[in-house]
């Protein structure tokens, strides 16, 4: 039996962790479609995919009956599989599109995009940041679970969520010493470090980190077992994130907590818009070594995006009875 929600997108992990966020919010249950684009369609904008069901290949999920109540695509990819399956199921489909895949607005039931993207309409929804799956109920569970194993680390407690490269940013081996003196000088202070990396930070990268960062007050995640992720951000009195990822300076932001943002190598005019006004709304501030408090109330865009939706499939009387 198919799932009343079909999360559509190609693989990665800040598509999946903005999915299960809104699908989580909407409270129906969901299933994961990890498409894979063939040819001719993965060399064609999105606008000109005639069979948009036929583009997913074997390689990863097929999409065929019975359709969902619901389908959530994120990135451009997924964007005219969903618009197929609304048809094939002769409008019987809410289609909820994740970020702008240069088509229309209008042919979506909801588009979700954060405030650095320009494109607007009514059918729109406009968040601070990118949505996510991070709750202060979850970051709560989460620091209970792991305050035993993190209990010897002294306050203040800082979580350090290290990125990498991606598009328009650079984690080059000098940002990377010098991210490393900034934490070394921390320890000295009597900070506890919890740090964690991504798949984009690299081997060099990480080595440095692994190499220079250390010692009783230190706690680096392996990358294997329990992810301490929502833990660290549970846990934490400070939040140090590196800028090139919208995904994990939005989810370091629920907690309520000051988020220092460190600078990496390159950016660009969007997300300068979206540190600007992350800036503004007093989320955030650059990291100049100095651990300054402050505070602000978590926006729940997230949440809103889950009430829209469930308000959209309850007027189609798509909503489950």
């Amino acid at each position: 039996m198919s799932a009343d929600v079909w999360l559509l997108y190609d693989g990665k992990v800040g598509l999946r962790s903005q999915l299960v966020g809104v699908a989580e919010s909407v409270g129906l249950p969901f299933e994961e479609k990890k498409l894979t684009i063939r040819y001719p369609w993965k060399g064609l904008p999105p606008l000109l995919w005639w069979n948009g069901t036929a583009a997913a290949s074997r390689a990863g999920d097929r999409l065929s009956p019975p359709w969902p109540r619901l389908v959530i695509a994120a990135g451009g990819r997924s964007a005219a599989p969903a618009l197929a399956i609304r048809r094939k199921n002769q409008g019987r489909t809410v289609v909820v599109q994740i970020q702008d895949p240069k088509i229309p607005p209008a042919r979506f039931d909801l588009m979700i995009v954060s405030d650095h993207d320009k494109v607007r309409g009514p059918n729109v929804m406009v968040s601070l940041g990118a949505v996510h799956p991070v709750t202060p109920a979850k970051l709560a569970a989460a620091a209970a679970l792991w305050a035993p194993r993190l209990g010897h680390l002294p306050h203040p407690r800082i979580a350090v969520v290290i990125g990498g490269d991606n598009g328009v940013y650079r984690l080059t081996p000098e940002i990377m010493n010098g991210i490393a003196d900034q934490l070394e000088t921390l320890v000295a202070s009597g900070a506890g470090l919890m740090i964690t990396t991504s798949r984009r930070t690299g081997a060099a990268a990480e080595s440095i980190l692994r190499a220079r960062v250390q010692g009783p007050q230190v706690e680096i995640w392996s990358g294997t077992g329990e992810n301490p992720y929502f833990g660290f951000l549970g846990l934490a009195d400070h939040i140090l994130v590196t800028a090139d990822s919208v995904s994990m300076i939005t989810e370091a932001s629920a907690s309520g907590k000051p988020v220092h943002v460190l600078p990496l190598e390159g950016g660009s005019k969007k997300f300068e818009r979206f540190h600007q006004a992350m800036r503004v709304a007093g989320i955030t501030r650059p990291f100049d070594g100095r651990l300054d408090s402050w505070r602000y109330t978590p926006q729940d865009d997230t949440g809103a995006a889950g009430a829209r939706i469930r308000q959209i499939m309850q007027d189609r009387g798509l909503w489950p009875t």
